[in-house]
């Protein structure tokens, strides 16, 4: 057994104790706070979960008992969480953007108790709801700021009064906090995660000790990570894939997470810390794609052909690095010049320089845009696999990146494919289930085995090629499959592109709805005089029309099969959003539910005479008010289709 298969048998919170002896003073959190770092040591951080899980104890949570979060990300998360499991208790991540209806059904189907809220505005949604779970107990918050009327209940706690009771309970039992933790057992659930929800309302998948720190430990077994790395804390905390890294690898590798003053800040606040590895979902890599393309569009001509000769150049010289093929003399010396000259002080500018390792998951990630980022300097490989693994079970190597893979297994890991194609899994981050259903989780671990429900196949170098979700997956009149997933992602690789939704299930051919990226086109349209107003009208512009037909051409032209061809599109009159409940809170597309909601757009598609068409365009904004506006939508024929 290796020294780091030992940290298996820890808890979250034993495992904490253990660092805080290896390296009491190293720091292990960092927050931005008014524009100023401040620093945790480990010794800080076990400091604060003590106080955290003695205050909670004696707010009467323990066994059986799960704690909301509906936190931006900051060091109080992680000490309420830890601080949770410390007494045997779950914390349960909820995305802030969440409406208080949907965190009303969170908390009463994880009969949640407690509640932690950063602000504010957190605290009001669950006082709106406050009539709808009677289970909890208290709302514990963290800002003061708004929150002055509210003290007069005692309904609601301000975390320092928690520490404080903490600090009291260990004065005067010294040995319950240590005592506390060593009850504990690795194969104990510590957080119900929610997943996505792309199909229905999100399950609490159950997540044990076991699971975060294997994830931790095997992960680092194929990319090693230093104590001295640092990881931005920027993603979601109820996405497992926040999760995997607060709980998981900072544990078993003892580097330092680093929490940005805002949402709004973590760009620039990511540029300030330089991470050495960094992890993302796959709309994140898309925005600073398109971020470095406005900063070359907006450059000197000079410095534009510098780019994009060397863009030419990084492209060939990716693919030897990414194969581990030993690179020609010649590409390898221009490859070192564009880098010096080009990449190098672009990718500086993004904060990514120190960067050694990228990763992405959550959904796929388009071929060009892996080898985009490749040829400018930045490591990015594919993982895969979902929150009921604890969020990877395949993940490319260093020097075996397959860009229309997802990689090999994680080590611990056994993976098969189904005689119906699905992709199958299992390891010791394997969830025992989903909470409250049974039916749902037996069904999930049939066989012993973990069903993902996607379809894929593994090829001639035992890499994982994902086709699409089994339910997703289409197949024209004729029979003939093709992946929607995979022609979304080729159209979002356009700079001009945000989203896009394919169709073309048992149809004569395929067509889309596409979704413009603001930015990129706004900018486009300013430097053609092209004049607007709002996002709606820029959609509806002939030009940009003409600049869409020529990014769907582009792909048609690339197309392997006849039958993957885009013959019919139009423009969305709005972006795709998560408060309409388009989008999962990760930014999936919620495929039938748009079809529905859409569906008067889908029927023009396929009825080649309409051209346009009269629609009213509703919305709705996150305190829950919607309007409607009229609108008309055009529809376009591809050439040569």
């Amino acid at each position: 057994m290796s020294d780091t298969d030992k940290l298996l048998d820890y808890t979250i919170p034993q495992l904490l104790r253990w660092r805080v002896g290896q390296t009491p003073q190293r720091p292990a959190l960092r927050e931005k706070d008014f524009g100023i770092w401040n620093t945790y040591t480990w010794e800080d951080y076990y400091d604060h979960v003590r106080k955290t899980a003695l205050g909670l104890k004696e707010l009467g949570i323990g066994k059986e008992d799960t704690i909301a979060i509906i936190s931006d990300n900051i060091p109080e998360l992680v000490f309420i969480a830890i601080g949770a499991h410390s007494v045997g208790a779950m914390s349960a991540g909820i995305y802030q953007t969440s409406m208080p209806h949907e965190i009303a059904q969170i908390l009463q189907y994880l009969k949640v108790s407690a509640v932690f809220c950063d602000n504010q505005e957190q605290v009001d949604k669950v006082l709106d709801v406050r009539d709808q779970i009677p289970r909890v107990k208290k709302v514990i918050f963290e800002d003061p700021r708004g929150m002055r009327e509210y003290m007069s209940d005692d309904w609601f706690i301000d975390i320092r009064e928690l520490y404080k009771m903490g600090g009291a309970v260990h004065d005067k039992e010294p040995d319950l906090f240590e005592s506390l933790v060593d009850h504990g057992h690795p194969d104990d659930p510590c957080h119900l995660c929610l997943t996505s929800g792309t199909t229905g309302l999100p399950k609490g998948t159950m997540m044990t000790h076991r699971n975060y720190i294997n994830m931790g430990v095997q992960i680092t077994k194929v990319d090693p990570l230093e104590p001295t790395d640092e990881y931005v804390s920027f993603l979601p905390f109820a996405w497992i894939g926040e999760q995997m890294n607060s709980f998981g690898v900072a544990m078993a590798t003892g580097i330092t997470i680093n929490f940005p003053e805002s949402v709004e800040t973590a760009m620039s606040d990511l540029k300030e810390i330089g991470p050495h590895f960094m992890f993302g979902a796959p709309r994140i890599y898309e925005t600073i794609r398109s971020e470095i393309w406005l900063k070359i569009d907006q450059s000197y001509w000079l410095n534009k052909k510098f780019y994009n000769y060397f863009m030419d150049i990084g492209l060939k010289a990716a693919k030897y690095r990414m194969t581990g093929e030993a690179m020609p003399l010649g590409l390898k010396a221009l490859s070192w010049l564009g880098t010096q000259m080009v990449f190098r002080p672009l990718v500086n500018q993004i904060g990514l320089l120190r960067l050694r390792r990228a990763y992405t998951g959550g959904a796929a990630l388009g071929p060009e845009l892996f080898t985009f980022y490749q040829a400018i300097g930045v490591n990015l490989k594919q993982i895969y696999g979902q929150t009921e693994i604890t969020g990877i079970a395949y993940m490319h190597r260093d020097g075996d990146v397959r860009p229309e893979t997802v990689g090999k297994p994680l080590p611990g890991t056994d993976c098969k494919i189904s005689e119906e194609g699905e992709i199958l899994s299992r390891s010791a981050s394997v969830s025992p289930g989903y909470y409250d259903l049974p039916e749902k989780s037996e069904e999930l671990l049939e066989g012993g085995w973990l069903h993902s429900g996607d379809a894929g196949f593994i090829d001639e170098h035992g890499h994982l090629v994902v086709i699409d979700r089994l339910s997703d997956v289409m197949h024209n009149n004729k029979g003939e499959m093709f992946s929607p997933m995979f022609l979304e992602n080729a159209l979002k690789f356009s700079p001009y592109i945000k989203e896009a939704v394919i169709y073309g299930n048992k149809e004569d051919f395929v067509a889309c709805l596409i979704n413009i990226d603001p930015i990129v086109v706004g900018k486009w349209a300013e430097d053609r005089g092209i004049s607007y107003t709002t996002y709606m009208d820029l959609s509806g512009k002939p030009e940009v029309a003409d600049l869409m037909m020529e990014q769907v051409i582009d792909v048609n032209s690339r197309a392997e099969k006849e039958h993957f061809k885009i013959k019919r599109f139009a423009l969305l009159y709005k972006l795709l959003d998560v408060d309409d409940g388009e989008l999962t809170k990760t930014g999936k597309i919620r495929r039938k539910f748009v079809q529905e909601r859409y569906q008067n757009l889908y029927d023009s598609l396929y009825n080649e005479s309409i051209h346009e068409k009269d629609v009213e365009a509703s919305f709705q904004y996150q305190d829950g008010q919607s309007t409607t506006v009229k609108t008309n939508i055009k529809f376009y024929t591809v050439k040569g289709i």
